[in-house]
C-alpha cells in the first residue's frame, strides 16, 4: 500500500475530532494548551499564535478554517451538525468566540461571541455535544457557558461525556478497593442525579457514542 503524503504545514499530532468519524485534528501548540497561553497573557508575556488543522480520512484533505491574529488562541475543537465547531480566544480583545466550519464547503461562520469573563478561567473550556454547547469543568463543577448557564458540583472522578435531551451523561472511575468505572446521569440544569450504574461510554470510529454496560 502507497503511502499518503499530506501536508499540514508541521502540525504533526493529529487526534479524532470528537462527534466525528472522518476528521482529525491538530494544533502546534506554541503556547501550551488555551489554558496556558490564557496564564502567559495574564503575567504580561506575548502570545505566539497557534494554528489549528482538519484532515480528512480517508481523502487527506486539509482544512485549516482561520488563521489567528496575533494575541489569540484555539482551543479543542469538536464536530457538530456538518461543522467543524473552533473555539478562539482572543485575549487582547477580551473575547471568546465559537466558529463553526462547513465541512463541505468549508465556509466558516460565527456561531456567538461571548466575553471572556464570562468564565473564570480557560481551564477545561471547549465546545460539547449535543446539543452544541460550550463548557468547562474545574475544581469539582461543571458549568454550562452557553447557549444556557447552569454550574453545579460533581464527584472529584467524574468526566463529562455527552449531553441527550435533558439529560448530562458523566464516566466516573472508582477504587473501592477494585478499580471500576460507572455512568452518571444528571439533569443539565441542576446537575441532580437522576440515575447511575455501572458501565463506559466510547466514541465510536464512525462517531456515534456507545454505552458499554
Amino acid at each position: 500500500m502507497a503511502i499518503k503524503t499530506i501536508k499540514t504545514g508541521g502540525v504533526t499530532g493529529l487526534e479524532p475530532l470528537r462527534g466525528s468519524g472522518r476528521w482529525y485534528w491538530g494544533s502546534d501548540y506554541t503556547a501550551g494548551d488555551l489554558y496556558e497561553a490564557e496564564e502567559l497573557f495574564r503575567m504580561g508575556h506575548p502570545i505566539r499564535r497557534n494554528r489549528l488543522v482538519f484532515v480528512h480520512g480517508p481523502t487527506g484533505r486539509v482544512v485549516e478554517p482561520l488563521q489567528a491574529a496575533e494575541g489569540q488562541y484555539f482551543g479543542r475543537p469538536v464536530y457538530e451538525g456538518g461543522r467543524l465547531v473552533i473555539l478562539l480566544a482572543d485575549f487582547p480583545a477580551g473575547e471568546l468566540r465559537l466558529l463553526g466550519c462547513d465541512e463541505e464547503s468549508a465556509i466558516l461562520a460565527e456561531i456567538v461571541r461571548l466575553p471572556l469573563t464570562a468564565v473564570p478561567d480557560c481551564y477545561n473550556l471547549m465546545p460539547s455535544r449535543s446539543p452544541l454547547m460550550l463548557t468547562r469543568q474545574a475544581g469539582g463543577r461543571f458549568q454550562i457557558v452557553w447557549p444556557t448557564r447552569s454550574d453545579f458540583s460533581i464527584g472529584p472522578t467524574e468526566s463529562f461525556c455527552l449531553r441527550e435531551g435533558d439529560d448530562l451523561y458523566f464516566s466516573r472511575w472508582l477504587e473501592d478497593p477494585d478499580y471500576r468505572e460507572e455512568i452518571v446521569v444528571r439533569r443539565f440544569d441542576t446537575g441532580q442525579i437522576v440515575k447511575q450504574f455501572p458501565g463506559t461510554l466510547d466514541m465510536m470510529p464512525g462517531g456515534q457514542d456507545w454505552m458499554l454496560l
